[in-house]
């Protein structure tokens, strides 16, 4: 029970991470495009950019965080799977605005969502931070007889 309890506890602190980086991104999305005539794929583009870097570091210091993992480890992890996240956003809004004639206002949230579910928790939760609840054994090795 205490290790469903602490996946319970972990996700809703992703979320709650998650949401603090998703208000940065998209009030800097919006602050650009909306306000000072930023285009909107560079403007989706540098806010993905800056909800990145603080997802990154709520994720590393609060989420996530576990003994013996380096930040440089951490990080290049989560490069990669943020890499893949700005392009899905950045692309997906773009050909959302471009393809269904709708405004950033509705495509950015829309596309985001999606990329939140099917990517983002996902593969920080297996790749970038390993998680594993102290509770959880090792796998045992299989050894040939």
């Amino acid at each position: 029970m205490g290790n469903l309890k602490h996946t319970i506890m972990t996700f809703t602190k992703a979320q709650s991470s998650a949401g603090t980086a998703t208000a940065i991104d998209f009030g800097l999305t919006f602050l650009l495009a909306k306000l000072l005539g930023v285009d909107d794929t560079l403007a989706t583009f540098l806010g993905a950019l800056t909800g990145g870097i603080t997802n990154c570091i709520i994720n590393y210091s609060w989420v996530f965080r576990q003994e013996g993992q380096k930040k440089r480890s951490v990080a290049w992890r989560y490069m990669v799977v943020w890499s893949v996240s700005i392009l899905l956003n950045t692309l997906g809004t773009r050909y959302t605005i471009q393809f269904f004639k709708v405004d950033l206002v509705i495509a950015k949230p829309i596309i985001a969502a999606l990329v939140a579910f099917f990517w983002n928790y996902q593969m920080q939760r297996t790749f970038v931070f390993h998680y594993r609840h102290p509770d959880d054994k090792e796998p045992e090795e299989i050894t040939e007889a």
